[in-house]
């Protein structure tokens, strides 16, 4: 294959997939050969949350997700404005071990 040809890469995507899953927290582990990140629901109210997904991916992976996201966060603002910061842990029922990555 020619180094300057594009591969092209068909994806399938699920309708059960497509529709989402909401999370409004995310903990963030690692080890020496993974990152593992547990999307987790937590609503008003109610001391327990729910991890809704698990993601393990390579460092090499997470470091082009971190990439991935500052882009698109940077091509989001300068779109809509500045997305306003806040205290992520604020109000948030549970403690997080230092010794883990953090969300």
């Amino acid at each position: 294959m020619d180094q300057n040809q594009e591969q092209k890469i068909d994806i399938a995507l699920s309708d059960e997939v497509a529709e989402g899953t909401y999370s409004n927290l995310a903990i963030i582990t690692h080890s020496n050969s993974e990152f593992i990140i547990d999307f987790v629901a937590l609503m008003p109210g109610v001391p327990k949350g729910k991890v809704k997904s698990r993601i393990i991916l390579t460092p090499q992976h997470a470091k082009r997700l971190l990439v991935a996201l500052e882009d698109n966060i940077k091509r989001f603002e300068s779109f809509h404005g500045k997305i306003s910061d806040f205290d992520p842990m604020k109000g948030v029922p549970i403690q997080l071990s230092k010794t883990q990555g953090e969300a």
